[in-house]
């Protein structure tokens, strides 16, 4: 009887390994509030999971650490890799050593250059950036009128998402209703707060005007706030608009001083990543792209939003 027992226990011990996944996660760089967002969601949501362990990895924005990140989740064994790119023109040779490895691979947030031609086993998780630049830019222009002048703040140039919005701007622009507003300055703050500071700050100095500020996320535009208050420029005679709609900008918003911004679901994506990899470290078929809606924020509907990221 006492065996039986035992061997039960054993058997069950076993068939709970044997369902147990590890999943290797390097972040693009732990210090970004949207990441972290995106980062806790996962961790989050992993803890509900049974026989479900993270290894998260902070790549600290440089590409060579990531890629060493990847090699040596690949070496211990991973049941699948998630990764936020540090640059995401460098996601193909991550591609590869994760298929050759036969190891699934799921890319989430930022969009990997070889997106169209992922190997099997291998997805991409996020939200379709040129819809955040549309509908940031669209709400500008409404609020000015079709007419005006504006400054643009950039993300990281070597960020596909960066460069998409940033079309998506321009894009918008081009149109009959927003032909009126003109591009004065457009320059990268790599998706910084301090370097949003900085650049508003230096753009003041050089006597440049400017009605609107279109940033490719809040934490420049909430930078510009700053520059603007400091310089003591009225928040009601410029436009501030970002996107992600993170806490702290929605505090901004709430204050008076935030225009617009785009709800970008962090916690969301990193569910899906993980469901992602999970599905395919068990063999199981997933959508190569999995895209979660974008949603306009504005003082109108801040409520809906405050408690979401």
């Amino acid at each position: 009887m006492k065996k039986f027992i035992l061997g039960s226990a054993l058997a069950v011990m076993m068939s709970t390994a044997a369902h147990a996944e590890t999943i290797g996660v390097t972040m693009a760089q732990f210090d970004d509030n949207f990441l972290t967002v995106l980062r806790n969601g996962m961790s989050d949501y992993a803890k509900t999971m049974d026989g479900v362990q993270l290894q998260i990895e902070d790549a600290q924005n440089d590409v060579a650490k990531q890629q060493s990140q990847i090699q040596n989740f690949i070496a211990s064994g991973v049941d699948a890799i998630i990764v936020t790119a540090v640059d995401t023109d460098a996601t193909a040779a991550m591609s590869k050593a994760a298929a050759d490895a036969g190891i699934p691979l799921v890319y989430v947030n930022r969009e990997p250059v070889n997106v169209d031609q992922l190997p099997e086993k291998q997805a991409f998780v996020a939200s379709e950036e040129t819809v955040a630049g549309t509908l940031e830019t669209q709400e500008v222009c409404r609020l000015l009128n079709g007419k005006g002048k504006a400054v643009v703040m950039m993300g990281e140039l070597s960020n596909q998402g960066a460069r998409m919005r940033t079309k998506a701007v321009h894009d918008v622009l081009a149109t009959d209703a927003c032909k009126g507003i003109e591009i004065v300055e457009e320059q990268t703050a790599n998706w910084q707060r301090t370097q949003g500071q900085d650049l508003v700050t230096n753009w003041l100095a050089a006597g440049v005007e400017f009605d609107a500020v279109i940033a490719n996320n809040d934490e420049m535009a909430i930078g510009a706030v700053q520059a603007l208050k400091a310089a003591g420029r009225s928040m009601d005679s410029v436009v501030i608009a970002g996107v992600d709609a993170t806490q702290d900008a929605l505090a901004a918003m709430a204050a008076g001083d935030l225009d617009v911004t785009v709800f970008q679901d962090a916690a969301g994506q990193g569910k899906g990543a993980l469901d992602a990899a999970i599905k395919l470290a068990k063999g199981e078929k997933v959508e190569a792209k999995v895209y979660i809606p974008f949603q306009l924020v504005t003082p109108a509907n801040i409520a809906d939003y405050q408690q979401k990221n």
